[in-house]
């Protein structure tokens, strides 16, 4: 049976139309992060890419690059739901792909190592899904509640248990830490914050797009709540800061902010700028 790493690429953006195919330093976005599922699907056994999308723009672009793609319905959702889709479309009698991870197409800098790490801890025993998550340390984590003075629902951090599995979700900072002084001691803090990189078996995915909305994924905003709260058990992979750390690409800002990393940090994109 094979793994398929399921890149969803929408065109419509409130914020940033034709996000997928914008550039940045020269690369569009939707290249880059097809590249990064590519390297990873290249090391692990029976894994195949595709980008899943609902507009022609998109598809057309990926007919020039050599990516492969699947049209799916505009009406989907997420990208979890446009995930299933595609697996759906490629593989209708479910004889062949029974894992899928969804990376979604906003998010250029999100390792083949990391998507790697995620596809291998889907195969661990009881496991529905899985995710990953990078351990701050302790600038890090003062950074990231200076963040949420004035953004408080952006970062979402994770609690896991003695196996690897996730406990919890939340857009708070979580576990509160008593006595936090002597814990500095530590060169690494005990927050963990969470990567949306997800992987599934498809049969779980196929339920948790059938499940409605939980109490809790209402309240925090977070659908992995939902799995959850339903009893299905995420491990959880631990993965390091990559050189450029950023998540989704949602604003012209965002592309602005990832040109000047990129500028002081180079450019993790092996295949060059793009020439058209």
């Amino acid at each position: 049976m094979a793994l398929l790493i399921v890149v969803p690429a929408r065109y419509g953006s409130t914020r940033l139309p034709g996000k997928p195919l914008r550039e940045i330093a020269g690369v569009p976005m939707l290249l880059r992060t097809a590249r990064n599922a590519q390297d990873a699907a290249d090391a692990l056994e029976q894994a195949e890419v595709v980008v899943a999308t609902d507009d022609a723009r998109i598809e057309a672009f990926c007919a020039e690059h050599a990516l492969p793609c699947v049209m799916t319905s505009a009406d989907l959702a997420t990208g979890s739901d446009r995930a299933l889709a595609a697996a759906n479309a490629l593989d209708p009698d479910t004889a062949r792909i029974d894992r899928i991870v969804n990376l979604q197409g906003d998010a250029p800098f999100t390792p083949a190592g990391h998507i790697i790490r995620v596809a291998r801890e889907l195969g661990r025993d009881g496991a529905d899904a899985a995710t990953a998550y990078v351990q701050l340390d302790w600038d890090a984590l003062d950074a990231l509640r200076e963040h949420k003075q004035t953004a408080p629902f952006s970062g979402t951090t994770l609690i896991e248990d003695a196996d690897g599995f996730a406990v919890w979700f939340s857009k708070a900072v979580i576990p509160a830490i008593r006595k936090e002084e002597a814990h500095r001691a530590e060169p690494l803090s005990p927050v963990k914050r969470h990567i949306g990189l997800y992987g599934y078996r498809r049969d779980v995915l196929a339920r948790f797009a059938a499940l409605p909305e939980s109490r809790y994924e209402r309240l925090e905003g977070l659908e992995q709540l939902r799995l959850l709260e339903a009893g299905y058990r995420m491990a959880c992979a631990r993965v390091e800061r990559p050189r450029i750390s950023l998540g989704g690409i949602d604003t012209q800002a965002d592309i602005d902010l990832a040109e000047r990393l990129i500028a002081e940090h180079g450019d993790p994109f092996s295949g060059g700028p793009h020439r058209g």
